[in-house]
């Protein structure tokens, strides 16, 4: 099996995503086996574990990533399909490297990879070191048996079901106060094949929504931070005695939240409730989070005597800001949490649900926790559709020209002291709000995102974002809803 095209529009900021069989396929997985596994063996790691998510082309995208790996010398685990973290649960209890398979939110069409190399996800330049070493495959002529015989013997191949220890460790850490009824949604993602049954094995009562894992996703897109995505789930909480509601996407890393009354619960918030809990145990502890997070995030966490840091996005990018500065929690407003105390750092679904409901279980009315929570008025993530490779040039010269209006004196709001941010595109944040701008690292979008402490501010930061985003892109227009 031998790569002639490699297209570099895949290697993403802190994966490798593409559309397949466009510019994904067989041949893209068997070649990024043989690159792996010659990083891994450089850093004294010969076994790397192996799972997939439920999408359609997930089997044949596996059986190829999997023949590189051991063609490149390496023993791999095939833990079969998972969600991404139990992947990153047997990257930390197996071996300390390994792959998923996996789309995660994206479109049905694509696929790809997500990376632990040494205990740790890998990003950036990494992933590009990853590129270079499958591009010299290209010009590569030698087939498989050739390989082996110059790289080396084959690397062994084992199978190994991880659904009971996974379970067992997280049924373990959990204790509920009392007996739980909640729905959840796991939109025929991959999740819906363990997470109902933990749930249970905490002691809850679980109404299913969607559980079949099913690659067409024919019900609606595995993505909770879309509003769209949680009708099903608001109106079986309206029309059962449920008292809470979970979603999760499709490779089951991150989490949605709705209550009774059909509210959101958005994962700033979230945060607000779990650094509480966290730094109860863990005081002066650093809460690492993304730059889309609420301006109400930090003050919060500074007040519950913690140490608030935010970050750029990206699930390798905050873990490994985590690492660094030791934080015990960490989270995006995508709905990726990760615990560090009392689990192993990385981001999952199901674990955060837990934790959740573990903190829920204390008070008599789950709604009334999380509805007390800190709020502001603020949008949902908001997509511009660009062209490949457009963002990142446009989050550059809006930088740029922001820096110059702030020098002047003469950005948008000046009496409402705004402050620039640039860790991750351009976020200006006012007394009254703030307005975000940034490239996606996974799609060709700008992702905007604005919050006020009034309706009126909310509108005003919108349109003062928009009005600086159209001196640079003057056709944009965004996709989504405010609430």
């Amino acid at each position: 099996m031998t790569i002639d095209h490699l297209d570099s529009t895949i290697f993403k900021a802190y994966d490798i995503r593409g559309i397949v069989p466009k510019s994904l396929n067989a041949n893209v997985a068997h070649s990024l086996g043989l690159a792996f596994a010659k990083a891994a063996l450089a850093l004294g790691q010969g076994i790397v574990a192996v799972g997939r998510d439920g999408r359609l082309s997930g089997p044949e995208l596996s059986q190829a990533l999997i023949e590189g790996l051991r063609t490149g010398g390496v023993d791999v685990i095939d833990v079969g399909m998972v969600t991404t973290p139990m992947l990153y649960f047997a990257a930390h209890t197996l071996c300390n490297s390994g792959i998923q398979i996996t789309g995660s939110h994206n479109p049905r069409d694509y696929n790809g990879f997500k990376m632990v190399l040494a205990g740790k996800a890998i990003y950036g330049e990494e992933i590009l070191s990853l590129y270079r070493e499958m591009n010299n495959q290209i010009s590569d002529s030698l087939d498989s048996n050739d390989l082996s015989a110059k790289l080396g013997p084959k690397g062994n191949l084992k199978q190994v079901d991880l659904s009971l220890d996974y379970s067992q460790r997280i049924a373990g850490d959990i204790a509920l106060k009392r007996k739980m009824k909640i729905v959840v949604d796991s939109g025929n993602g991959v999740a819906g094949a363990s997470a109902p049954a933990i749930f249970r094995a905490l002691g809850c009562e679980v109404i299913e929504l969607f559980s079949e894992v099913d690659g067409n996703f024919p019900n609606h897109h595995p993505d909770p931070s879309k509003p769209e995505n949680l009708k099903d789930l608001i109106r079986a909480l309206q029309t059962t005695d449920a008292e809470l509601g979970l979603a999760f996407d499709g490779d089951g890393d991150r989490l949605g939240v709705v209550t009774k009354d059909g509210k959101t619960i958005y994962p700033d918030r979230q945060m607000l409730l779990f650094a509480r809990d966290v730094l109860s145990r863990v005081p002066g502890g650093t809460v690492v989070f993304d730059v889309k997070c609420s301006q109400q995030l930090a003050p919060a966490v500074t007040s519950m005597g913690g140490n608030p840091v935010m970050f750029k996005t990206g699930h390798s990018l905050i873990k490994a800001e985590m690492k660094k500065l030791d934080a015990p929690l960490g989270g995006e407003m995508s709905g990726h949490i990760f615990f560090k105390e009392r689990w192993y750092g990385f981001d999952d679904g199901t674990y955060a649900g837990a934790r959740l409901l573990e903190i829920l279980s204390k008070s008599p009315n789950s709604s009334e926790v999380l509805n007390a929570l800190p709020n502001s008025f603020s949008t949902p993530e908001l997509n511009v559709p660009c062209k490949e490779g457009e963002p990142h040039q446009l989050t550059q010269a809006l930088l740029e020209q922001a820096k110059v209006m702030a020098a002047a004196n003469t950005l948008p709001g000046a009496d409402k002291r705004p402050t620039l941010c640039d860790v991750d595109g351009l976020r200006i944040d006012w007394n009254d709000g703030f307005g975000l701008i940034r490239a996606s690292n996974t799609t060709p979008v700008l992702v905007l995102r604005f919050e006020g402490t009034t309706h009126e501010a909310l509108s005003r930061i919108e349109r003062d974002m928009m009005h600086l985003l159209h001196s640079v892109k003057p056709d944009a227009t965004f996709q989504g809803a405010a609430h």
